[in-house]
């Protein structure tokens, strides 16, 4: 077992303060330089070619820029990103794709609020089917009551031209009122059932909707 003299524990000491310190240095540079690798570049000018294939260079964008597609350098004139030709008709494209997609995102959300899920819209659309389907069934048996009507009032007019009499006015007045109130009665019903039609078209699409939100 050695015994060092006191110099040389000193020397030693000073020899591992040396080469701690020397390692730290080491050590700082190497993040200094992963730092300076990872700064990003700013641009310095912009380069872009017309359709002759001249190179045009200015400090900033110009619309020429963007319309040819240029490209962006550092101050060393080395290229740092490339930026593709503005093509008007695909970006018109894309904002009308966007702008729909918009829209349906907006319809809905106000399906969702309307109905919540589409069990609610089916129980909705079947309370509507059945209060239009009431009104036709009763529109339906006013028109059959004016048919009677029709056939009595037709009958009293034939026994007042089969004994060569005039018929009175207010039979043809209740003759013509009949048969203006069969016309609107038949035009109501023709159009509850359009409605019928159309809600429940309507509503198929709404169930659909919502059950692919689901």
């Amino acid at each position: 077992m050695f015994n060092l003299s006191h110099k040389s524990r000193i020397g030693l000491k000073h020899l591992h303060n040396k080469t701690f310190l020397v390692i730290m240095m080491t050590f700082g540079l190497c993040i200094g330089e992963a730092i300076a690798n990872t700064t990003v570049t700013k641009p310095s000018w912009y380069r872009y070619y017309d359709k002759n294939g001249v190179a045009n260079i200015s400090s900033s964008v110009t619309p020429e820029h963007i319309r040819h597609g240029y490209e962006a350098l550092d101050r060393n004139m080395q290229v740092i990103k490339k930026n593709r030709p503005y093509d008007a008709d695909k970006e018109q494209q894309q904002s009308g794709v966007r702008t729909q997609q918009a829209k349906q995102h907006e319809q809905d959300l106000r399906l969702k609020r309307a109905y919540g899920s589409s069990k609610v819209a089916a129980n909705k659309r079947d309370d509507m089917l059945k209060n239009i389907n009431k009104q036709i069934t009763f529109q339906k048996q006013q028109y059959q009551q004016l048919e009677q009507d029709r056939i009595l009032f037709k009958k009293q007019e034939q026994t007042y031209i089969k004994k060569g009499n005039p018929v009175p006015k207010n039979l043809q007045d209740r003759i013509t009122y009949n048969a203006q109130n069969m016309s609107n009665i038949q035009k109501n019903i023709e159009s509850l059932q359009t409605n019928y039609r159309n809600t429940q078209s309507q509503y198929d699409n709404i169930i659909k909707r919502l059950k692919t939100l689901e």
